[in-house]
């Protein structure tokens, strides 16, 4: 992770406080402000657990603690705005192919919006657009609410851990990309079962 070990040297000058800051709030804004996709946040989380592990004064509690909760807020305040914003804006389109976008955006989210939800964090500016368009898309809440838990637990903590622990123990940095990848494998292995087992009902034509 040559660009993690850049962000290390960035970030390590910082004092405690700003740290914390600097870090929850990139979080906050690549999850939850659409203009903030280009932020790099894998990179950013793995080195903040290097600075942690590096830096006595940096407390990996707090640090997780703040990531999480930046995670978390992030993607509620992004489907809070496809749904209050961006929903109204979509229903006053007359156009008939955006009404089957928004009709298709549903079915989709109705299905596998949960799964989408978590996995999303782990693809850059992807996990930015998933939210706002899930909220658009009128995706029960509380299913929302759940995968954004555990996607901001898996994701912000999960990483920011990897690269704290890499620092010790280097193996932790190859299992970490590892387990990564077997569980986003399993997961769209589930989604396509899934799917198979309940196909999209083609539209009424009457």
């Amino acid at each position: 992770m040559e660009l993690a070990a850049s962000f290390d040297t960035q970030l390590s000058s910082l004092a405690p406080f700003i740290f914390y800051i600097v870090v929850a709030g990139i979080v906050f804004i690549e999850t939850g402000l659409l203009f903030g996709f280009f932020l790099p946040g894998d990179s950013i989380l793995f080195s903040a657990g290097l600075v942690a592990a590096a830096h006595g004064n940096i407390n990996i509690v707090i640090l997780v603690s703040l990531i999480f909760l930046a995670a978390f807020f992030g993607d509620q305040v992004g489907f809070v705005i496809g749904r209050v914003v961006g929903r109204p804006y979509l229903d006053k389109r007359e156009s008939p192919r955006i009404k089957r976008m928004v009709v298709n955006a549903e079915v989709f989210y109705e299905k596998f919006g949960w799964w989408a939800v978590v996995l999303a964090r782990f693809f850059p500016w992807i996990r930015t657009f998933v939210p706002p368009i899930a909220g658009a898309a009128k995706m029960n809440y509380y299913k929302f609410l759940s995968a954004n838990v555990l996607g901001a637990l898996i994701w912000g903590v999960g990483i920011t851990l990897a690269g704290y622990y890499a620092a010790t123990f280097p193996w932790v940095k190859n299992s970490s990309y590892a387990l990564a990848a077997f569980f986003i494998t399993a997961s769209l292995i589930s989604v396509w079962v899934k799917y198979r087992r309940h196909p999209q009902q083609p539209p009424d034509k009457s």
